[in-house]
């Protein structure tokens, strides 16, 4: 992998097709075993020419707006899972065309579009998002059920029956969570929306479900979904998980640039950015693996990583290395595929990296470079 990775240019993200089939392997073993249906997640992994790849493995995806629906159709090849949090009247004929369930995040909005819905010439499966008021998600930047939570109805909201054409439940609560966060929602989810599971005939349970990291209980998940399937027989039970599809299957390859110091602080500047390639380090946040580095130790030489934009805080820290590290040396920051190249930005026209797929027999395959073209179109 290291002789293909010098190869790459700098920056780059690279998709390594072993380590993500190995991942579509696990996701398609727990669809099969649970007797459930896995999609795809656009919001942690939209990178299209990899969809052949997925294709082998898991056929349908998700969306959140009209473009990734538009994309669903024409990349993976099959009507897309739509869910956002608002429709707007110009969109909506696409996002018709382009999906086979559309979620409404509110009955209002669903009683504003279920006419052209029931005029479609084909159907389309509705449902409602639900909000369970829990969650374990501790950072509440990503926590969809925090107070005041813009996201889904709460159980006091619902009528008690549900609109005619609502045939689907969606909730949403975890992040890069584990199967025993899961059986703490279902819990609650049944307490609180019990009748209303007995009027529909699908439950989409949302994404953050990181059954492919490597401590997650797969057996344990596929108990507690074979168990809530027995519990409730008639329901269809989906599942969108974005991050667990490409976690660990790829890097961001930089290089140094320059080292510079301030008050004892030693700064490594990369040819890459963690506001505009790596944002969930910022937001999160986290501090993520370097190939060959180590937490700050006694005796070693310790950097900071710093970032090619202007903004001040565009640096993360801080690691060990077993050398003075130098200029032109190539930093490569592991697993910077899911979440990163779909919230890549063009701040300060900083060009976003390459993307190439080490393929599974060691060579590099470059799919896409950047350069202005790309920069001056998004401005106007």
């Amino acid at each position: 992998m290291q002789d293909a990775l010098s190869q790459a240019p700098s920056p780059c993200y690279v998709l390594d097709e072993t380590l993500f089939r190995r991942n579509l392997s696990l996701i398609r073993s727990v669809k099969e075993r649970a007797g459930v249906d896995i999609i795809l997640a656009f919001k942690a992994f939209a990178l299209w020419k990899a969809f052949p790849i997925v294709r082998e493995y898991i056929p349908y995806s998700t969306a959140s707006s009209v473009h990734e629906a538009r994309l669903a159709l024409e990349e993976m090849g099959s009507l897309a899972h739509t869910y956002s949090p608002a429709y707007t009247d110009t969109d909506f004929d696409e996002i018709m065309r382009c999906s086979s369930h559309i979620t409404f995040n509110s009955l209002r909005q669903y009683e504003h579009f279920a006419a052209k819905v029931a005029a479609f010439p084909r159907h389309i499966s509705c449902g409602v998002r639900i909000n369970p008021e829990f969650s374990d998600v501790a950072t509440d930047l990503y926590n969809p059920c925090a107070p005041g939570s813009r996201l889904g109805v709460v159980a006091e909201q619902l009528p008690p029956l549900l609109p005619q054409g609502i045939e689907g439940l969606h909730f949403h609560t975890l992040c890069e969570s584990s199967s025993y966060d899961l059986e703490r929602t279902l819990r609650v989810v049944e307490q609180r929306f019990e009748p209303w599971l007995q009027q529909v005939k699908w439950l989409n349970m949302g994404g953050g479900h990181l059954m492919t990291r490597k401590d997650y209980d797969v057996e344990h998940l596929i108990a507690t979904l074979i168990a809530f399937k027995e519990r409730h027989p008639h329901l269809q039970i989906i599942m969108e998980p974005g991050s667990a599809f490409a976690w660990q299957t790829g890097v961001l390859v930089t290089t140094i640039v320059d080292i510079v110091e301030n008050h004892g602080i030693r700064t490594a500047i990369l040819d890459a950015s963690f506001a505009c390639h790596m944002p969930d380090c910022l937001e999160m946040p986290y501090k993520p693996a370097i190939h060959g580095a180590v937490e700050p130790t006694a005796g070693m030489p310790v950097y900071r990583m710093g970032g090619n934009s202007c903004l001040s805080g565009d640096f993360v820290g801080d690691w060990s290395f077993d050398h003075e590290l130098q200029i032109g040396e190539r930093i490569i920051f592991e697993d910077m595929i899911h979440y990163t190249i779909v919230k890549t930005t063009m701040f300060n026209g900083v060009s976003h990296p390459s993307i190439a797929l080490l393929r599974s027999d060691g060579s590099l395959k470059l799919w896409r470079t950047f350069g202005y073209d790309d920069y001056k179109n998004r401005m106007a």
